[in-house]
C-alpha cells in the first residue's frame, strides 16, 4: 500500500495544499513512481488518502497524458502528431521511429525498455519534430540524433 511506502513523502504532500482533494495529482505521481504505473490498486490508495471515491481519482488519472494507465516500458516515449509537428514533419519522424523500434503505435519493445505513443500537443511546436521521453523534451529531433538517443538509452 502506497501508504506504507512512501509515508514520509505523502505526509509532505498533505502538508502542501489546504484539503486533501488538492493532494490527488501529487499523489498519483508517488504512486506511478512507487508501482511503475498507475495501476487500479493505486487508485484505489489515492482515493483512501484522499478520503474520496476512487472514481474520482480514476477521472483525473485518465484525463492526463502524464499518468501511466497501464505498463510501460523503462522509456516512455511520446512524439507529438498534433498539426503544427505534423507539418515540421512529425508524422514521418514517428513512423520511423515505430519501424526503428520494431513495434506499432503504444506497444512496448519485447526487451520492455521502449513504449512509443503519439500525443497531441506537447506544447513544443515551434521545436517539432520532438518527443518526450520519461517528461523530459528532446527537440528538433532527425532520425540520425534519434538512432544516437535510443543508443545512449540502450546502453
Amino acid at each position: 500500500m502506497l501508504a506504507q511506502i512512501q509515508k514520509e513523502r505523502i505526509d509532505a504532500v498533505f502538508a502542501k495544499y489546504p484539503d486533501k482533494r488538492s493532494a490527488i495529482m501529487p499523489l498519483l505521481y508517488l504512486a506511478q513512481e512507487a508501482y511503475g504505473w498507475v495501476s487500479p490498486e493505486a487508485i484505489d490508495d489515492v482515493a483512501a488518502l484522499c478520503e474520496i471515491d476512487p472514481t474520482q481519482v480514476k477521472s483525473i488519472a485518465g484525463f492526463y497524458t502524464m499518468f501511466r494507465e497501464s505498463p510501460k516500458g523503462k522509456y516512455w516515449l511520446q512524439v507529438c502528431t498534433d498539426l503544427p509537428c505534423a507539418l515540421a514533419g512529425a508524422d514521418q519522424f514517428y513512423e520511423e521511429l515505430l519501424g526503428l523500434l520494431g513495434i506499432k503505435d503504444g506497444e512496448t519493445t519485447a526487451d520492455g525498455l521502449f513504449t512509443a505513443e503519439h500525443v497531441m500537443c506537447l506544447a513544443a511546436c515551434d521545436r517539432a519534430p520532438m518527443l518526450q521521453c520519461n517528461f523530459h523534451f528532446h527537440e528538433r529531433l532527425n532520425m540520425e540524433q534519434m538512432k544516437a538517443l535510443i543508443a545512449q538509452w540502450r546502453a
